[in-house]
C-alpha cells in the first residue's frame, strides 16, 4: 500500500520525529487524558498544557471500507480507537479484508515511500 509522498513542516515536525523512531505521537493533558496530535486542548476535559507522548501502538478497529480500484488493487481506509482512547483515521495493511471485524485488535506499523516521511498505519495484531 502506498501512503503517497508526505513532507513535514513546522506544525508536523514533532509528529514525524516520533514516527521516524517508530512511535505514534499523541498528546496528554495534566489530568492524564489523551488526545490526537492536532488537538490544542484536551479532547476530554478541555485543559491546556498538552504534552507529546508515545502511544502504546495498540488499537481496535472501529470502522473501515475496502476500496477497489480499476487497476485491481485495493486499499482499506479505517478508523481505529487507540488503546489510550483517541480515534485515529488511518489505513489498514497486511490484513485479509474478509477477516476484518469491529473490535479487531490492531498494532501500529510505519509505512514510508522513498523520499517521504514515515506514516503510521495499522495491521491486525499477531
Amino acid at each position: 500500500m502506498s501512503v503517497g509522498p508526505v513532507a513535514r513542516n513546522e506544525a508536523t515536525a514533532a509528529f514525524f520525529d516520533f514516527a521516524a523512531r517508530g512511535e505514534l505521537l499523541i498528546l496528554r493533558c495534566p489530568a492524564g487524558h489523551h488526545s490526537g496530535p492536532r488537538a490544542h486542548r484536551c479532547e476530554v476535559c478541555g485543559a491546556d498544557g498538552l504534552e507529546p507522548v508515545a502511544a502504546c501502538g495498540r488499537a481496535r478497529l472501529v470502522s473501515w471500507a475496502v476500496v477497489h480500484r480499476r487497476d485491481g488493487s485495493t486499499s482499506t481506509p479505517a478508523i481505529v480507537e487507540l488503546e489510550e482512547g483517541p480515534w485515529w483515521w488511518t489505513a489498514l495493511v497486511e490484513g485479509d479484508a474478509a477477516v476484518l471485524a469491529e473490535g479487531l485488535p490492531l498494532e501500529v506499523v510505519f509505512a514510508r515511500q522513498e523520499g517521504s516521511e514515515a506514516v503510521p498505519v495499522f495491521r491486525p495484531s499477531a
